[in-house]
C-alpha cells in the first residue's frame, strides 16, 4: 500500500483573526456548510468548524460559512439530519457541505443534496457508513487509517509496556465495515506481538442510557477490568463519550492508553483531569503542553498518549478547506497533495501517513475514500514513531 509521508509546515493560526475580519467585511462569493456533532459529543469537531467561521466568516453575516448541529441521538433521528443537509442546498451560494463526523444518513442526505443541486461538492470526514456506500454519493471521504492503526495502536502498547490490550465497543460500531475491520486486525496483532486480546462491551451512548448512562458504566468498570487484567493493561473504546471516564480512571489506578479512536489532547483528557484551556483556545502547541503537565502530575506520564493535533478539529477545517480552494480553482478534486496541503495548512509540525482506502475481498482501491493517520505522542515520553512503522501486508487483507 502506497504511503504519502508528509510534513507539515504551515500555521493557519497567526492569520485566523486577520483572515476572518477580512471574510466577513466583504459579501461572499459562495458558501460552505459545515455539519458536526454538539459539545457533548464532537466537541472537537464543532471547534474545527468555529475556526472556519473565525477565519472566513459567518455566512449570516456576509461571510463565507454556515455550521449547523445533527441530533445527538442521530440514529433515531436520521430524518433530521438528511433534511438539515438538504436544508443548506435551499442556500444558492451553497457550493460546499462538509459533514463531520459523517453519521449514519449522510449518504442519503448527499443523495437528495446531489439531486437537487449537482454543483455541490459534498465531502465526508470520519464516514460512519462503509466506503463503498458513503462513497456513492460523497465527492470524498475521509476516514482516521483503521486499517494502520490496527497494527499501530496495538504496536504502541506494546513500546508502552502493556502486556494485555482491552477493546471496548458494541454491536453498531462494529457492524461499520472500518471498525469491524480493525479490531479484526488488532487482534491478530495482539497475537503476533505477543499481547492478551480481550474484548469488552459498554453500552452504546445513543441508546436510552445515553451518554451520562454509558460513562457512568465505564466509571463504575474499570476498576473491575483493572483487577481482573492487571495494571499492564492497555485500553482503547470505539466511542468519544467512553473516552474521558476511561482516561479518568486510568490515571486514577492504573493501566495504559495508546489514543483515542478519534485522537486529539481535548478528546477526554480536560474533563477527566479538570484541566482549564479557556486561554490555549486554537494553540495545538499550548494545549499539548497543559495537558501533559496534567497527566504527568496525575500520574499518568509515559502511560497516556494522543495525537498532537486533533483529528475531528483538522477534519473540519481541513475539508472546508479543501472544498474552498477547488471552488477557488486553487485545489483539484481526486489530487491527495492538494488534500493532504490541507491538513498541513492546521497542524505545524505534525507528520501525516495517507493512503487510499483498498478494499479486504477485491483488492480494489476506492480514490474516493482516503485514510489519514498522524503520530502517537505519549505524554512526558514524546512520539513513538509508530505512524511510520511498515505495517506488514497481511494485515491489510484481514476482513471484518
Amino acid at each position: 500500500m502506497r504511503k504519502f509521508v508528509l510534513l507539515a509546515l504551515l500555521s493557519a493560526f497567526a492569520f485566523a483573526g486577520a483572515a476572518g475580519a477580512a471574510g466577513a467585511a466583504d459579501e461572499a462569493a459562495f458558501h460552505i456548510g459545515i455539519v458536526t456533532g454538539t459539545v457533548s459529543q464532537s466537541e472537537d469537531d464543532l471547534r474545527g468548524a468555529e475556526l472556519m467561521i473565525q477565519k472566513y466568516g459567518n455566512a449570516a453575516e456576509g461571510g463565507m460559512v454556515t455550521h449547523i448541529t445533527y441530533p445527538d441521538n442521530f440514529m433515531s433521528e436520521m430524518e433530521t439530519t438528511i433534511s438539515q443537509l438538504v436544508g443548506l442546498a435551499d442556500d444558492p451560494k451553497m457550493k460546499v457541505i462538509v459533514v463531520n463526523q459523517a453519521i449514519p444518513g449522510t449518504t442519503e442526505g448527499f443523495r437528495r443534496v446531489r439531486e437537487k443541486r449537482p454543483d455541490i461538492l459534498l465531502f465526508a470526514g470520519e464516514a460512519h457508513e462503509d466506503p463503498g456506500v458513503i462513497t456513492t454519493a460523497a465527492d470524498i471521504a475521509i476516514n482516521a487509517d483503521n486499517i494502520s492503526r490496527g497494527y499501530t495502536i496495538p504496536l504502541g502498547a506494546q513500546k508502552m509496556g502493556a502486556k494485555t490490550f482491552v477493546h471496548i465497543s458494541f454491536p453498531r460500531h462494529m457492524s461499520y465495515e472500518t471498525l469491524g475491520r480493525r479490531r479484526a486486525i488488532m487482534e491478530a496483532a495482539c497475537k503476533d506481538l505477543g499481547i492478551n486480546f480481550v474484548f469488552e462491551t459498554a453500552p452504546d451512548p445513543t441508546s436510552d442510557v445515553g451518554v451520562a448512562g454509558a460513562q457512568q458504566f465505564i466509571l463504575e468498570k474499570m476498576p473491575a477490568w483493572l483487577e481482573k487484567y492487571g495494571k499492564d493493561t492497555a485500553f482503547f473504546c470505539t466511542n468519544d463519550a467512553h473516552t474521558e471516564p476511561l482516561l479518568k480512571r486510568i490515571a486514577e489506578q492504573g493501566g495504559y492508553f495508546v489514543e483515542a479512536d478519534l485522537p486529539s489532547p481535548l478528546m477526554g483528557y480536560p474533563g477527566a483531569l479538570g484541566i482549564d484551556l479557556s486561554k490555549e483556545k486554537g494553540d495545538w502547541p499550548a494545549i499539548l503542553k497543559k495537558v501533559e503537565e496534567s497527566v504527568v502530575k496525575a500520574g499518568g506520564g509515559e502511560r497516556m498518549g494522543t495525537w498532537a493535533y486533533s483529528y475531528g478539529y483538522t477534519n473540519s477545517a481541513a475539508l472546508a478547506e479543501f472544498g474552498k480552494r477547488i471552488v477557488e480553482g486553487k485545489a483539484k478534486l481526486g489530487n491527495m497533495k492538494d488534500l493532504i496541503a490541507c491538513y498541513n495548512e492546521f497542524t505545524p509540525g505534525a507528520k501525516w501517513n495517507a493512503s487510499y482506502y483498498t478494499d479486504a475481498g477485491t483488492g480494489v482501491r476506492n480514490k474516493k475514500f482516503v485514510l489519514v493517520q498522524q503520530d502517537t505522542y505519549v505524554f512526558g515520553k514524546g512520539y513513538l514513531n509508530v505512524a511510520e512503522t511498515e505495517v506488514p501486508e497481511k494485515y491489510f487483507k484481514i476482513g471484518k
